[in-house]
C-alpha cells in the first residue's frame, strides 16, 4: 500500500512539472503582458534572440505598473506556413498591434517582426 502511494506521488509531481507548450495567441498574450509590465526574464523565455533583443531596446519606453490590467485581445490570427501572425491590442495602446510567431525548440516564439516582411493583415 505504501509503495502505491508512494508512485502515485511521483506521478502527479511528473504530470504537474510537465512543460505545457502555448498556442501562439497565448505566447503572444504571455510577451505583450511581461512587455509592458518589464518582465525580462518572461519576455526572453517567449521570444527568439532577435525578438528579445528588439522589444527589450524600446521596453522601457512603454514600461506599466506591474499590477495593471493589459486587457490583451486577440483581433486575427492568420498562419503562413511556419509563421503565425497574431493582431492584437492592449489597454496601453490605441490602435492594434502585430507579433510575428516561428516554432524554436517545439514552442511558439515572438520573433522580430521586420519592415520586408509582409504579413497578411
Amino acid at each position: 500500500m505504501k509503495k502505491i502511494v508512494v508512485f502515485s506521488l511521483v506521478l502527479l509531481l511528473l504530470a504537474c512539472s510537465e512543460s505545457k507548450t502555448l498556442s501562439p495567441s497565448e505566447t503572444a498574450k504571455v510577451v505583450a503582458e511581461s512587455f509592458y509590465h518589464g518582465d525580462e526574464e518572461t519576455l526572453k523565455k517567449y521570444t527568439t534572440a532577435s525578438g528579445f533583443e528588439n522589444l527589450s531596446s524600446i521596453q522601457s519606453m512603454f514600461a506599466q505598473d506591474k499590477d495593471s490590467k493589459t486587457d490583451f485581445k486577440i483581433i486575427e490570427e492568420a498562419t503562413e506556413g511556419d509563421v503565425v501572425w497574431v493582431k492584437y491590442t492592449t489597454a496601453f495602446d490605441s490602435k492594434a498591434s502585430i507579433f510575428k510567431l516561428v516554432k524554436e525548440d517545439g514552442h511558439w516564439k515572438v520573433t522580430h517582426n521586420g519592415p520586408r516582411d509582409k504579413g497578411p493583415f
